[in-house]
């Protein structure tokens, strides 16, 4: 968006943008409801916001006013992650380009520009980076992937049991341990998951939303934050579908 105009209206841009993926209802994804705290037999089922939807890359937008994107172009849908939650919108008919939109949100673009729309004002966006989505053949039985700097960390969900792996501290502590659901929002894109061991506590959270590597700035779906005795891990993840 042009900076020409005067302070007043950047001030009011600026606000704009902050709000401008605010205000749009999400779509909803399909998934049940677990009984919050009960231990279960089976992995639970990941929101489908975590996961790329068939495309084979996500890519990292910069929009004025500040505001970073993600998407994932599958086939029937594009994928779009901002700080304030995940939408999905279809194509529609434009001129040239590419258009795609879900109510008052809609997505244009053509090459490595792009205008993003909603009621609360517009976007102009340039294509920063991609990454190519992980896939089960690169993690073989794990369903999410999320991971983390300084110190250098990651976690690895199990596909078919309640069960996540840890790696600490640039690998120097690794750990296999049970969870339970404790949280479950499938159409906002929430989760959270506890420790059933009451003598190896902690908490992941995971939350459809842009997130970009603090180091190689490489764009994810999903935020991850774990707490584990008493310290706090922040990091990014992604989905990884069969």
């Amino acid at each position: 968006m042009s900076l020409r105009s005067s302070s007043s209206l950047r001030s009011a841009l600026l606000v704009a943008g902050s709000l401008l993926l605010g205000g749009c209802v999400a779509a909803p994804v399909d998934g049940p409801r677990p009984d919050t705290g009960k231990v279960a037999s089976t992995a639970p089922l990941m929101p489908s916001s975590f996961f790329p939807g068939g495309a084979e890359r996500f890519e990292a937008w910069r929009c004025t006013p500040q505001q970073d994107l993600v998407t994932a172009f599958g086939e029937r849908e594009l994928r779009l992650w901002s700080a304030h939650g995940a939408y999905r919108l279809t194509p529609a008919v434009v001129a040239s380009g590419a258009r795609y939109q879900q109510g008052d949100l809609s997505f244009w673009n053509k090459g490595g520009d792009a205008v993003v729309e909603s009621a609360n004002g517009q976007l102009e966006c340039s294509a920063a980076m991609a990454r190519p989505a992980l896939t089960r053949k690169q993690r073989p039985g794990v369903m999410f992937h999320g991971r983390g700097n300084e110190p250098g960390w990651n976690v690895n969900l199990a596909h078919d049991k309640p069960e996540l792996t840890l790696v600490l501290d640039y690998g120097a502590r690794e750990m296999t341990l049970p969870y339970r659901v404790i949280g479950m929002d499938n159409a906002n894109g929430r989760v959270i998951l506890a420790s059933s061991q009451p003598d190896r506590t902690f908490e992941l959270r995971l939350e459809a939303q842009a997130c970009f590597d603090d180091m190689s700035g490489e764009p994810f779906p999903a935020r991850v934050m774990l707490t584990m005795n008493g310290e706090t891990y922040r990091g990014c993840g992604q989905g990884i579908a069969p």
